[in-house]
């Protein structure tokens, strides 16, 4: 039976938000109301960090750790906690229940909601991160879409080691271990587990399911070259 409690996933050691995590749960089980209580408890609204002219910030309930950067033309709705050394680039869009890892990086024009970036997790350029956990040190190639809510409206679940697991939640992207890495344009489908070291090539499409440790997902295109002379007659 495959484990899919926080330690498979991730290395929470010093990690400052790690009580958001239950060993013998299932990983995805810190997202959602258990995120929501999570900010509910949190007293300290403190801003400490460095905000650049053109910041807009929505809402009272939103913590920057000294030593982050945000950048202008960034939006921050609360409630979300920015750990140290975080940079939100220009255009980011941090919306609602968003944790982000001491050194993490969300890029220009990339949007994060309900998620939990660990330390040293990058989502740097147009990326969109629903209702995800990255790990440490992911690194999310341009484009990338955790996508959160299927289609249908249901409850999200994904088929792993011969059964059907079911989440609980209607709204659930994606969790990446440690050090794991998508190509360019890699689309998550709702429910995708990918384990610690794991890499997508560029413009895969990932169904919900686990990836294990290590997994190198590859993507097969037909491609042909046409000498131009030849089109034109």
């Amino acid at each position: 039976m495959i484990d899919f409690g926080p330690t498979t996933f991730f290395d929470l050691e010093g990690f400052e938000h790690a009580d958001l995590f239950v060993d013998g749960e299932a990983v995805w089980t810190a997202l959602g109301s258990r995120l929501a209580a999570y900010f509910d408890a949190w007293t300290d609204w403190t801003m400490a960090g460095e905000l650049h002219p053109g910041v807009h910030l929505l809402g009272d309930r939103i913590f920057m750790a000294p030593g982050c950067s945000v950048e202008p033309g960034a939006v921050i709705v609360g409630p979300a906690i920015i750990g140290s050394g975080v940079i939100i680039r220009t255009g980011a869009y941090v919306r609602e229940k968003v944790i982000l890892g001491d050194g993490s990086l969300v890029g220009a024009h990339s949007e994060v909601k309900g998620s939990v970036l660990l330390p040293g997790a990058k989502a740097p350029h147009q990326a969109y991160v629903g209702d995800s956990i990255l790990g440490r040190d992911v690194n999310l190639g341009a484009g990338t879409i955790c996508s959160n809510v299927k289609n249908i409206g249901r409850e999200v679940s994904f088929s792993a080691g011969g059964e059907v697991i079911k989440t609980g939640l209607r709204k659930f992207g994606a969790v990446l271990g440690d050090g794991a890495k998508t190509g360019c344009n890699t689309v998550l489908n709702p429910g995708v587990l990918m384990g610690p070291g794991s890499v997508t090539y560029p413009n895969a499409s990932l169904r919900g399911g686990y990836y294990p440790a290590g997994t190198l997902v590859k993507v097969r295109q037909e491609q042909r070259m046409v000498e131009m002379d030849k089109l034109r007659r």
